[in-house]
């Protein structure tokens, strides 16, 4: 996998890992907390299936602004040849 100059927010990690510890999160939202903070001070980049899921996500207008605020946080670090 390439690398990414891009990195996930104090902000949205500090969001993601509350998302991790709170029991009334979604499994997709602690799945998109657990991908934003593996790219917080790296230079991980988001995977093919994560990438979807989180488009998904944003596609979706019943979707909490939660799960927006991750998603385009992991979408953001993609691979743009995908």
């Amino acid at each position: 996998m390439a690398g990414n100059s891009k990195q996930t927010s104090t902000r949205v990690a500090t969001v993601a890992g509350k998302t991790l510890q709170s029991s009334g999160a979604s499994s997709l939202q602690k799945s998109l907390a657990g991908s934003a903070l593996r790219q917080a001070g790296s230079t991980a980049q988001t995977g093919a299936k994560t990438e979807d899921m989180a488009s998904r996500a944003l596609d979706n207008s019943k979707s909490a602004p939660l799960t927006k605020t991750l998603a385009g946080s992991v979408v953001s670090q993609s691979n743009k040849k995908r």
